[in-house]
């Protein structure tokens, strides 16, 4: 039986746009959410496993581990997709900011890539671990500070365990920059951001699963990032 592909955070956007992805090739997916949203109910249609995991705490992760190792004894990758997107304010506990940010972005693929090692190394083939970073490792945030140094220590992550775990298993990264706009994001706003990258397009999500697939399936690629960012570096 094949095994399954885990993604973190496929309620919406990349997450859940790569997870129908997947199950449309027949490849089974167990997928988490933080908050409900219809589209785990079609997705668990579809055949996904879908399972509601807070990895706000490391409690939430021990327990999402406790459960994933109930649903298989091995997995073909890791997608780590769940994010979460705090500012800092007048109003802001930076403290609190900052500890949201790690716990989710470097906190959880640590230890998930530390928990799941033997689900990843258990079967004859290579496998995949692939850090969903951001645009921001590059250049940092002036409103996001805590977000972008959290996403340049998944980026790190990417380094240290490609080191670890070759070759049973390839670590690389995406780190994408405008994929889709927000419902309520302003014309003024899209024309501005649409202004900040050479290709001047909003590409859609279908992007980002090229770039999963890609990863997955070069087997000579690792410690890698993919910047998904249209030429954002040079415009």
């Amino acid at each position: 039986m094949t095994a399954p592909i885990l993604i973190t955070g496929a309620g919406q956007r990349i997450g859940l746009a790569f997870a129908k992805a997947c199950l449309e090739q027949g490849q089974p997916v167990i997928v988490t959410y933080r908050s409900y949203r219809p589209a785990v109910d079609a997705l668990q249609k579809a055949g996904a496993d879908c399972i509601h995991a807070d990895f706000a705490t490391n409690e939430g992760i021990d327990a999402f581990v406790e459960t994933l190792k109930t649903k298989t004894d091995r997995l073909r990758a890791i997608i780590h997709n769940a994010s979460d997107w705090m500012p800092e304010s007048d109003e802001s506990d930076t403290a609190e900011v900052m500890n949201a940010m790690m716990q989710i972005h470097a906190m959880t693929p640590y230890r998930l890539n530390l928990a799941c090692r033997g689900l990843l190394e258990n079967g004859d083939s290579v496998t995949d671990i692939i850090h969903m970073t951001d645009y921001v490792v590059e250049k940092g945030s002036a409103k996001h500070i805590a977000y972008a140094a959290s996403k340049a220590a998944m980026a790190n992550l990417t380094l240290s365990f490609s080191r670890l775990l070759a070759p049973r298993v390839k670590v690389n990264s995406v780190a994408p920059s405008l994929i889709m706009f927000n419902e309520g994001d302003g014309d003024a706003y899209r024309e501005k951001t649409l202004k900040k990258s050479l290709m001047g397009i909003e590409p859609g999500v279908g992007v980002a699963v090229a770039a999963l697939h890609f990863l997955l399936n070069n087997p000579y690629l690792t410690g890698r990032t993919i910047a998904l960012d249209g030429g954002r570096h040079l415009a």
